[in-house]
């Protein structure tokens, strides 16, 4: 089969090595710098600061598809003239048109990073390891207009442990795409023969998370939440604790066990550079190594710490 992949990233490379190590045809691949570039700004960084995708498809010697555009007749020329078969993605932030998806001769494939139909939308690494689940999956669906909606293919589980990162449950979804995409090609026709729709009564949607989500509330959240808060945003956003208006990140963090007879987002100790916190369950959270997160007044961290900051008193 002659295949084009289509992504950014980790998992954009995975499947591009899965599909380098199978029997077929690696027609050629598709870069998001297409799509978040000018052409002018693309020329240059190609030239002077080429993007991690860049570097890969030259260090594999790969034919690097020209267009702007998945739905670009460009993009769905080249499809035509090397008669390609499947249409592999693998992280994208288009959305696919009817016509594209139709134009590959066989199929075109999202990879999604969840056990559909749970967990739609952009990010589920995030929100798997924010809802507290153990397990999660790489899914292989057909693509259709909505998203994350096709019907299955494949799906593999991948274990959530408790001291998971986005950062590294991704690269273990990635490394389990890859190895599943390998699967995949090898009995490709036994899988299309019989892909399973979804069932909608166990769907979950997720939207893009943002600033507001990364500001850690003591009020609302136990100790564990936010544990898991501060993992799941890793390395995406950095969290910050709120204090009269003003915003911290911190580089350390701790869980202890002690619960307090404290109302939840109680200061109960500080120092230049660390500060101690009480959850909603009572339990303490000590952060070490605080900024104050506007770029000037970083410098003035100690100082506000020492002269600003009161013990007995309420985080944000």
């Amino acid at each position: 089969m002659n295949i084009v992949v289509v992504g950014y990233g980790r998992m954009f490379q995975s499947l591009v090595k899965a599909v380098l190590a199978s029997n077929h045809n690696l027609a050629g691949v598709y870069r998001h710098d297409n799509v978040m570039l000018s052409p002018f700004m693309k020329f240059y960084c190609d030239k002077f600061s080429p993007s991690n995708d860049y570097k890969f498809i030259l260090k594999n010697n790969l034919t690097d598809i020209k267009a702007r555009s998945v739905n670009s007749d460009e993009f769905r020329n080249f499809l035509k003239i090397n008669n390609v078969d499947l249409l592999i993605v693998g992280s994208w932030s288009e959305k696919f048109s009817m016509q594209t998806i139709n134009t590959p001769k066989i199929a075109c494939i999202n990879v999604h990073p969840s056990l559909l139909p749970k967990y739609r939308g952009p990010n589920p690494y995030i929100m798997t390891i924010l809802n507290g689940e153990t397990i999660t999956g790489v899914t292989f669906h057909l693509m259709d207009v909505n998203y994350d909606t096709g019907a299955i293919l494949h799906q593999k589980e991948v274990n959530i442990f408790p001291d998971d990162t986005g950062a590294s449950l991704k690269a273990r979804c990635c490394i389990a795409a890859q190895k599943e995409l390998q699967f995949l090609l090898n009995n490709f026709d036994i899988k299309l023969k019989k892909p399973i729709s979804q069932n909608e009564t166990q769907a979950t949607y997720y939207h893009h998370v943002g600033l507001s989500d990364a500001i850690l509330n003591f009020e609302k959240e136990t100790s564990e939440q936010i544990n898991r808060r501060i993992r799941a945003l890793n390395p995406w956003l950095n969290c910050f604790i709120c204090y009269k208006n003003e915003f911290f990140t911190f580089k350390d963090y701790k869980m202890y066990s002690k619960i307090l007879n404290k109302k939840p987002s109680t200061i109960v100790k500080k120092t230049a550079n660390s500060i101690y916190i009480v959850c909603k369950d009572g339990r303490v959270m000590g952060f070490a190594n605080l900024k104050i997160q506007r770029p000037v007044l970083k410098y003035f961290t100690k100082f506000y710490m020492n002269n600003i900051v009161k013990v007995d008193t309420q985080a944000c």
